[in-house]
């Protein structure tokens, strides 16, 4: 029996390195040593989903444990199912009995760990994936100063980057209390406290993001892609509009991340009309 196994580390750690289109695979041979409760959380958080049972298993006939195809013959009216491997390899070996469960298999794809940081953001949508496949677009996380797209990135391990940092996601996704918990309190800060070199988003900045994020939600063929933007950074679809506008106007929150944020900056319109003389 394994002992002293993180599951969330290994789910992790297995979806950062797998291929993105396909996803990290878990079997029962597998999460049966997990510690009683862990792969409940993992599947009721949507961070593992139930994939298609497996057709090859690694036979437990003899010691030489070769994956072999297995034959399922269905229940019927007077027969519950059956699953056997037929050995090929030894002649005194014959059929051998597999218990279902072991065909039973869980995925984790970038995507599902993306919508699940989402939510636990407390973002209004599903994160979206990137055209190399190994990010996705989360959302932008707002500060107390400062404002940031979160993405989720995928190598050797998944990272968040946000505001110039590189966080690893197993440094603030925990198993807490029987739920699945996020470090949302340290994003923040590092959304408030850019690194390096990296600066706060402009006003500009973040309307080129924008319509970025436009033009890949209207190319996807999303219907309302206005409102699916909108709703990412928590603005109106009128708002939306304008800030896509090349003579947008800016709004005070949005003069708080910018450069010229000490500046003062008379916004109101000097009228046209001549002032009336008193006599």
């Amino acid at each position: 029996m394994v002992k002293h196994v993180n599951p969330l580390q290994v789910v992790l750690e297995r979806a950062g390195y797998a291929d993105p289109a396909k996803g990290a695979f878990f079997f029962w041979d597998e999460v049966k040593d997990w510690p009683a409760g862990a792969l409940d959380i993992l599947v009721t958080s949507g961070l593992l989903q139930p994939a298609q049972p497996m057709a090859t298993v690694d036979c437990d006939g003899c010691e030489d444990n070769c994956t072999m195809p297995v034959t399922v013959y269905p229940a019927q009216e007077d027969k519950p199912g059956r699953a056997f491997i037929t050995c090929v390899e030894r002649d005194d070996i014959g059929r051998v009995h597999v218990d279902f469960r072991r065909m039973v298999q869980w995925q984790a794809t970038g995507e599902l760990i993306a919508a699940v940081l989402a939510r636990l953001l407390g973002l209004p949508r599903t994160a979206t994936q990137a055209a190399d496949g190994k990010q996705w677009n989360i959302g932008t996380l707002k500060g107390m100063k400062h404002n940031s797209p979160v993405t989720l990135l995928a190598g050797d391990s998944l990272t968040l980057a946000l505001a110039g940092h590189a966080v690893p996601l197993v440094e603030v996704l925990t198993i807490e209390k029987n739920t699945l918990a996020l470090d949302k309190a340290a994003l923040i800060r590092s959304v408030d406290n850019p690194a390096g070199d990296a600066e706060a988003e402009t006003p500009e900045a973040r309307r080129e993001r924008i319509r970025a994020r436009v033009r890949e939600e209207k190319a996807k063929g999303t219907k309302a892609f206005l409102r699916v933007v909108a709703d990412e950074e928590g603005i109106s679809s009128s708002r939306l509009k304008q800030l896509i506008k090349d003579d947008a106007p800016v709004e005070e929150s949005e003069l708080k991340n910018s450069p010229w944020a000490g500046l003062a900056i008379n916004t109101k319109q000097t009228s046209s009309k001549k002032p009336s003389t008193k006599y």
